[in-house]
């Protein structure tokens, strides 16, 4: 006798869309949470700018930069209750681990190979946050490892009957990796309150996305798991912020995990062993450059009355 499989109904139809853009007037955001995401954004920029100067002075041996994430990153850690809920953070996420409570100090103390950085004690290679008083878990070098460990801890959570939520956050270039398909599939079998987030620049260091996937958005994967992936534009905080609470919403009341794909711009080389203008043209480099998703904030805070041009200076200074 034929042996028949039970299959089981999802509590969703799973679907993929692009998110179109959300006013910050539409949400529950105001002037004044706005106006820290400025100051989150501009601290992580020139976080990264020293890390730059550090590495230039023979100081910091190797720095991985996070410029043209930092609009994403606060959108989509902001609907997270820091010391709550968990971060599974990849190398870039400098404002989203200051999001959950690191500090400048923390971080610096990490990529000067201090004995205080609460990472390691200075043992781990710069960009590999960690803090388990944040509830930041820690990372790997090999790309696509906090995935796994990040599943294992979501599903730590259920099983606690909590209502926390795990952010597991990684580059494009990770979801070509073994760990990715584990961490996915096992999220969607046992619907983990984990939020999945690709941070896709376009690059896997020097391989460009066409030759990474054969599909238009990394989020489209999602349905083949049986969760909703959604696209979004990572140069726009609020719309990132929008996508990213209804994800966590349905996360913390137990419909399981989504894929959130943001589209951002890596503004500078992979890293400070990479020069990318061995497969960037100049032209590129400048057009980036012109997109940058800090100055499109600023400008959308002077445009809209939240700040004068007089307070973004001196917020800048």
């Amino acid at each position: 006798m034929a042996q028949t499989t039970k299959t089981r109904e999802p509590s969703f139809t799973p679907e993929w869309r692009f998110q179109e853009p959300v006013a910050w007037r539409d949400t529950d955001l105001d002037e004044n949470i706005l106006t820290e995401w400025f100051h989150y954004m501009l601290l992580g920029r020139q976080i990264d700018y020293r890390f730059q100067i550090l590495n230039r002075q023979g100081r910091a041996p190797f720095i991985i930069s996070c410029a043209g994430h930092e609009a994403a990153q606060i959108g989509i850690g902001w609907p997270l209750k820091p010391r709550y809920d968990w971060l599974a953070p990849y190398y870039r996420d400098v404002v989203l681990c200051m999001r959950m409570g690191m500090t400048p100090l923390d971080l610096m103390l990490s990529v000067l190979a201090k004995s205080a950085d609460p990472a390691s004690g200075g043992k781990q290679t710069p960009g590999h946050f960690s803090d388990s008083r944040l509830n930041i878990t820690s990372g790997g070098s090999p790309v696509a490892t906090q995935m796994v460990r990040g599943a294992g801890v979501a599903y730590a959570l259920k099983m606690d009957g909590t209502d926390k939520v795990l952010l597991t956050c990684y580059g494009e270039g990770a979801g070509a990796e073994g760990d990715a398909h584990e961490a996915f599939n096992f999220a969607a079998i046992y619907r983990l309150p984990e939020v999945f987030v690709c941070e896709n620049n376009g690059f896997a260091i020097s391989t460009p996305f066409n030759k990474e996937y054969a599909i238009e958005h990394v989020a489209q994967r999602a349905a083949g798991y049986g969760f909703p992936g959604v696209t979004v534009d990572g140069r726009d905080a609020v719309t990132c912020y929008a996508v990213s609470k209804e994800a966590v919403t349905r996360a913390r009341a137990g419909g399981g995990p989504t894929l959130i794909e943001c589209l951002v711009d890596r503004l500078g080389a992979h890293s400070s062993e990479d020069d990318q203008r061995r497969y960037r043209t100049q032209e590129e480099i400048e057009r980036l450059a012109q997109n940058d998703c800090l100055e499109r904030f600023k400008k959308q805070l002077v445009e809209e009355g939240v700040l004068t041009a007089k307070q973004v200076a001196e917020f800048e200074e």
